[in-house]
């Protein structure tokens, strides 16, 4: 296992790098919201069999942001609720089956279990926006000159959406109702805890989207490298580097975390090349919120045995 590339320890646990957000932050983020709240939601569910016993599984679709139809996967445990329930997030381009069967497997502990897929990247949801630039390779650049325009506004709005369906249900108890998802997962995880008051915990593994500025600088693989071959593909033009960076800025995690207010669960992989471990520090460190964070020298990118553990702890303490 190749020694950690990143800073020691000692200085990822004093890693606070300075916020970029702009003066009108919160207001943006009100105003998407806002924007929000005019949708209905719009629920469906259709009943799948799934070959399992104790757990009922459904395909849900609901309306959310721009009036897209988001898609996932529904599992609630049988028997007399109402449930805890989670909110469940992907990684990056990257779900399998949707995660149906880890969907099920958070039902078979006693949660109402909602996996949202990313619109455009699985399944059936929509991805509505209608995009004036950035590259095509993947979903980091598009939109990326434009805070309004950027993917990530949407899909941040989605993860909110998804609580308020879950919390709609009326086999869920609203009072206890958590975000859980690695990767782009955990970056979404701790997007829907800023900007929902639903959650009341959040576990997030190894989160995405954060930090950027040094994210783009220093990540040895994975779709950060998107930007870098973006910056490339401009020519290097300072100017327009300025302006993707300034909408970064409202999607950075790190600049959210001081509107996360429920309790807060992280883990973290020193060996990780594609959410270097700095990026990760720098969302907990500014964290106010409770909290706490997983430590694991000898990972990366990955399941991590004893942070699992941990988490369905947490959870268990929290919600179950």
């Amino acid at each position: 296992m190749a020694q950690p590339y990143d800073l020691p320890l000692h200085e990822l646990e004093e890693y606070k790098p300075q916020l970029t957000k702009e003066q009108d932050f919160d207001e943006f983020w009100d105003k998407t919201l806002e924007d929000l709240q005019r949708i209905p939601l719009e629920v469906k569910m259709t009943p799948y069999d799934y070959p399992v016993k104790g757990v009922s599984v459904y395909r849900i679709t609901y309306s959310s942001y721009g009036g897209a139809r988001i898609e996932g996967w529904l599992a609630l445990p049988k028997g007399e609720g109402p449930h805890p329930a989670l909110a469940l997030f992907h990684g990056y381009n990257w779900a399998m089956d949707g995660n149906l069967h880890d969907t099920v497997n958070w039902a078979a502990h006693g949660y109402a279990a909602l996996q949202m897929f990313c619109r455009g990247q699985h399944g059936g949801s929509q991805d509505t926006t209608i995009y004036s630039n950035g590259g095509p390779a993947g979903w980091m650049t598009r939109g990326i000159l434009s805070p309004e325009e950027y993917y990530y506004r949407a899909v941040y709005a989605d993860t909110v959406r998804t609580l308020e369906v879950l919390a709609s249900l009326e086999q869920v108890d609203a009072s206890r109702i958590g975000v859980c998802g690695g990767s782009q997962g955990g970056a979404l995880t701790l997007a829907a805890a800023a900007l929902s008051p639903i959650p009341v915990v959040a576990a997030a593994d190894y989160p995405y989207l954060s930090n950027f500025n040094r994210a783009i600088d220093i990540t040895p693989e994975g779709p950060y490298g998107e930007l870098n071959e973006y910056f490339r593909k401009v020519g290097g033009d300072p100017e327009i580097e300025q302006q993707a960076k300034r909408t970064l800025s409202y999607f950075d995690i790190m600049n959210l975390a001081g509107r996360v207010s429920c309790r807060t669960w992280m883990s973290v992989g020193l060996v990780d090349l594609i959410t270097p471990p700095s990026t990760i520090f720098a969302v907990y460190n500014h964290l106010t919120c409770q909290k706490q964070i997983s430590v694991h020298r000898y990972f990366g990118h990955e399941f991590i045995p004893r942070a699992h553990e941990e988490r369905l702890r947490v959870l268990l303490e929290t919600i179950g």
